[in-house]
């Protein structure tokens, strides 16, 4: 599957008059206020956010799993899937893998293909959550945490496979991210798990590649209800200070408590260079299995003033890397990834109007109602046309869903794959 670009253009044709109209319009209105618009959609352009390969099917609960049909089988068309975004949206030019899930068959065919699409290889993520066929030992109580030493040693190779893999693509970082816990008090010593775990890490970080890095997750709770190993960025902070340099704290909005300052939490971590990437997705109760931007679009936008802030004033924090990290439970994938999309980029352009220099001078004078006037009249900006400019410039869609649906893409891959396939994955 893959989309000619003439259809894009075809489809554009219909709709470059009035995109031009408001286009025209909005540029007209920031540059009266100093913006400057050509390094707004620069930047736009630059901004590439990785597809977790394991997103390109229908998600699930414990309770039930509804295929959209047309599900990529096989690592080429998952690939296949991300060069469809990419395609339409132009800011999905990575793809992250998770393994053992999606181990390459073929390296060098898998990465013309990737190149083939103007894909690159994003961070790749092992799998201790689960116990994989032919393993010789269980992760049901822990994995790198684990009371166990063959246990550990088990998970510890594991990473080290997908760090060799990931080498293979040209992958410059590994994510982990542990389920280890206890679902009851009692269960396990709280200090016996995180000193197992640290020393494990370490045993990662020491095969990590000097110009990789090793990307730590947190999570409050699930799928243990009692205690996680890893439970906040406190912890992922300092197991990242014990393994050295090389290791930083990932962010996934989706892994807070509610009503947690996330923004404050980047701010620290950038300010400390430990901030190592991001993954994106929304929540209302718990966990992170929403549309990016479709609960709490506000709060994604003062995350992206604390980013923007930090990326131009901290260059102690290496360069970030971003992914979408959501499960697509009743929507069609690719359109939820999409949505996904388009919100990232609405947050960040807003986030790029706002006037720092302005900020700091009212936040200095403590004129508190001047300082949420600044950030709020760049949240209230429709910054749209912005998007649709950077991705036309590119060859992209003006309106992605609606190029995706009257290419009727869906279809297309439900006859070239069937009803029946299965993504791998959750």
């Amino acid at each position: 599957m893959k989309i000619n670009h003439h259809r894009i253009q075809d489809t554009n044709s219909k709709d470059l008059k009035s995109h031009q109209d408001h286009f025209d319009f909005s540029a007209n209105s920031l540059s009266k206020k100093g913006v400057d618009i050509n390094t707004i959609i620069k930047k736009l352009q630059d901004f590439q956010v990785a597809i977790p390969s394991w997103a390109l099917g229908a998600g699930g609960t414990r309770f039930g799993r509804f295929s959209f049909y047309g599900e990529p089988s096989s690592l080429e068309q998952k690939i296949e899937d991300v060069g469809v975004l990419h395609a339409l949206t132009q800011t999905a030019g990575a793809v992250s893998l998770h393994i053992p899930w999606d181990i390459p068959q073929d390296y060098n065919a898998i990465k013309d293909l990737a190149n083939s699409l103007d894909i690159k290889f994003d961070a790749v993520n092992s799998n201790t959550f689960q116990d994989q066929k032919k393993a010789k030992e269980s992760y049901k109580y822990g994995s790198l945490s684990n009371a166990t030493e063959a246990i550990r040693q088990q998970a510890i190779q594991h990473n080290i496979d997908v760090i060799n893999i990931g080498n293979k693509l040209g992958s410059k970082a590994l994510t982990v991210w542990l389920a280890d816990g206890s679902c009851f008090p009692g269960q396990n010593n709280f200090q016996t798990a995180f000193q197992n775990t640290q020393d494990s890490l370490k045993a990662i970080y020491n095969r990590v590649p000097s110009d990789w890095k090793l990307l730590i997750e947190y999570k409050p709770y699930e799928p243990n209800f009692y205690s996680t190993v890893i439970q906040d960025w406190g912890t992922s902070l300092m197991l990242a200070n014990e393994c050295g340099e090389k290791a930083y704290t990932l962010v996934d909005l989706g892994h807070h408590l509610p009503n947690s300052n996330i923004e404050q939490i980047v701010s620290i971590l950038q300010l400390k260079g430990k901030l190592g990437g991001f993954h994106f997705n929304d929540s209302k109760y718990g966990d992170d299995d929403l549309t990016v931007g479709s609960i709490k679009p506000y709060a994604l936008f003062l995350i992206f003033n604390e980013l923007v802030y930090g990326m131009e004033n901290n260059p102690q924090n290496p360069d970030l890397a971003w992914m979408i990290d959501a499960s697509h439970n009743v929507k069609d994938p690719l359109e939820d990834l999409i949505q996904s999309l388009e919100a990232i980029q609405e947050a960040y352009a807003k986030a790029l109007l706002v006037d720092q220099a302005q900020l700091k001078e009212a936040q200095l004078d403590n004129d508190v109602v001047k300082c949420q006037e600044i950030l709020q009249d760049a949240f209230r900006t429709d910054v749209r046309p912005l998007l649709a400019k950077a991705r036309l410039d590119r060859g992209g869609a003006l309106n992605p869903i609606k190029t995706y649906r009257s290419l009727d893409i869906r279809n297309s891959l439900i006859k070239e794959r069937g009803k029946n396939t299965v993504a791998t994955g959750l």
